[in-house]
């Protein structure tokens, strides 16, 4: 080959090469521009979404107040001394740096005279969960703790004293049962992935707070933090990345409004104090639950949050069961306090009428087991209906109910609400028990069917009878309104986002189709059970004012032990009733003697709050 031809092909070969390198060099430039300039904010937003946080924040809980406004359920600040890892961090395995983490706990404990919260474990669960948030060291920080903070530890990195919602209740115990409390929780994303993390909120726990913990926690929001690619928080934002990628403000929860009367609350709480038992006030002209009190009770302060474990073990294994709702949540024998609805029972079916009399002599046969009529072993005599209420009579009662039939007497409680959950806005309700030949068939099967013994143990409230103290109460609103069955409600209504009360109510379930005379006739005997010289429940009775009710005493456990709940209805004024009431004390004496006095006291605080005593 000549040199010419040599020459040409080296040429050839180079600007091939060139072209081949202009090639490259324009498919490079062009691509550069495409992700650069056409894409950029693509790739920009992509880049953001690698380096930021999505948390969860919840909104600030809703309030409770009673029917004048008292505030019995708030939110305050809680001053929380926390420590942000990514500032505290020490080069190596995260080992270091929770080292140094726990060295800085130990001198902030000095520092503040407090022994530390946090555990190692603590501290290695916050790095590998929740890293870019801050970690919580101490919670409620007192002044002088924030002062000691805010003097001593000017230029500490990784230290700061942050605010958050805790809940209060500035009554304390008061309302205890109904109120509830909140704990601490860390909500569940559920479908909802786009969080990252999440920042604890309270959720309610019991009673109300957690009945309209729905409402009450109200709807979350978000924040955005940016992290670095160890997944460390620097504090700072990316300029107009919230906005850009949703961010939202938590919206708060709503306020409950509740039928309470914390004045008649109080004077239900301190008639009883010192006792385990209940109290339940109503209107009887709407079914509005003025006061709803169980004793012995507990301060929902303490149990707020986080809760310490001896705390907890002192209500959880107290004998007494403090946290216990007795008012909706026990079941009890009423004993004498049934005999009313027999009555009706009796006089509506026309089974009996006013005249009905029986002879007493202490005693019943029945076959050949005897049944005693209460105290009164040398018997009552014969009385008529009206004196057999007024002076408790077994011995009538046995003789009514044999008479009547259990079937009537079981009819009447129902549509009384006896044996049913009243629908009251708490969880915890008992249904009771109004029990018949199918109920003891199916339960004691060893005993066979219905029997006339169990006929006379229930016209007294005994056997298998069990109600709680708000159905009594409610029995009692319906003799005192002439015969409507109310619903008996807490919750008047719900504040909506106009800061406007959405009202919720009342609900009337049934009307009772008694016999105006009939009624006149039991209401006048209960009238006498307080007001006459000689009626069971004349302990109860009060200047000014016509009180009307029914004494109780049941007996529990094993025969002989003498185990007694005891119990008192009642309702007020007489001719325009205000206030129905069912009062119970666990291991009393009887109706009359341990109950009325109780009753005398709080209906003497509602009546004459001048010359009551025992406020508090």
């Amino acid at each position: 080959m000549s040199a010419s031809s040599l020459l040409n092909d080296e040429v050839f070969r180079l600007r091939l090469l060139l072209a081949a390198m202009l090639l490259a060099l324009g498919t490079l430039v062009a691509r550069l521009y495409w992700m650069q300039v056409t894409n950029a904010a693509l790739f920009q937003h992509n880049l953001s979404e690698q380096s930021i946080r999505r948390v969860y924040v919840p909104g600030q809980r809703g309030q409770i107040f009673a029917r004048d406004g008292t505030l019995l359920a708030a939110n305050q600040p809680s001053y929380n001394l926390v420590l942000y890892l990514e500032e505290l961090r020490r080069p190596g395995r995260w080992q270091n740096t929770v080292t140094n983490v726990e060295a800085v706990v130990q001198q902030l404990a000095r520092l503040l005279g407090q022994p530390p919260q946090l555990k190692r474990s603590d501290i290695l669960a916050h790095v590998h969960r929740r890293l870019p948030l801050p970690l919580v060291a101490w919670r409620n920080l007192t002044p002088v703790a924030r002062a000691r903070i805010a003097e001593r530890t000017l230029g500490w990195r990784g230290i700061a004293v942050e605010v958050e919602p805790s809940r209060v209740y500035p009554e304390g115990p008061l309302a205890a049962h109904v109120l509830g409390y909140v704990k601490r929780a860390e909500p569940e994303l559920g479908e909802d992935d786009s969080f990252n993390y999440v920042e604890p909120e309270l959720t309610g726990a019991a009673g109300i707070e957690r009945r309209f913990d729905h409402a009450l926690r109200g709807a979350p929001g978000e924040k955005i933090i940016a992290v670095d690619v160890s997944g460390y928080n620097y504090r700072y934002q990316l300029p107009g990345l919230a906005d850009k990628l949703g961010h939202r403000d938590a919206v708060a929860g709503r306020d409950v409004l509740l039928s309470l009367d914390p004045r008649i609350q109080r004077l239900a709480e301190n008639a009883l104090d010192g006792l385990n038992g209940a109290a339940v006030v109503l209107d009887p002209n709407n079914g509005d639950v003025l006061a709803l009190a169980s004793q012995p009770r507990f301060d929902p302060n303490e149990l707020t949050g986080f809760i310490p474990t001896e705390t907890w073990q002192a209500l959880s294994q107290n004998p007494d069961k403090p946290l216990r709702n007795r008012t909706i949540s026990e079941n009890y024998a009423p004993g004498s306090i049934f005999k009313p609805v027999v009555a009706m029972a009796a006089l509506d079916l026309a089974r009996a009428s006013p005249n009905t009399s029986y002879n007493c002599p202490g005693h019943f046969m029945l076959g050949k087991a005897r049944f005693n009529c209460w105290e009164k072993l040398a018997g009552h005599g014969t009385l008529n209906l009206h004196d057999a209420l007024m002076y408790s009579c077994n011995v009538y009662f046995f003789n009514l109910g044999l008479h009547i039939g259990p079937e009537v007497i079981h009819d009447r409680a129902l549509e009384l609400g006896l044996g049913a959950r009243s629908g009251i806005e708490l969880d915890g309700e008992v249904p009771g028990l109004v029990p018949d030949d199918e109920w003891k068939r199916r339960e004691r099967k060893a005993e066979g069917g219905w029997r006339e013994g169990d006929t006379c143990n229930m016209s007294i409230g005994q056997g298998a009878v069990l109600v709680t103290p708000l159905q009594m109460a409610n029995v009692a609103a319906v003799l005192a309104n002439g015969g409507k069955v109310w619903q008996p409600h807490l919750v008047l209504g719900l504040r909506d986002a106009q800061g406007v009360w959405q009202r919720t109510p009342p609900k009337l379930t049934r009307v009772m189709a008694w016999n105006a005379n009939h009624l006149r006739l039991v209401r006048e005997a209960m009238c006498d059970v307080i007001n006459a010289p000689t009626g069971t429940g004349k302990h109860a009775k009060i200047a000014g004012v016509l009180v009307a009710g029914k004494t109780g005493t049941a007996e529990h456990g094993s025969k002989g032990e003498g185990h007694k709940w005891t119990w008192m209805i009642a309702f007020a004024p007489y001719d325009a009733p205000r206030y129905a009431v069912a009062m119970l004390v666990e291991e009393g004496v009887s109706g009359g003697s341990t109950v009325a006095p109780l009753l005398q006291k709080m209906m003497q605080g509602i009546f004459h709050p001048d010359n009551a005593e025992g406020e508090g």
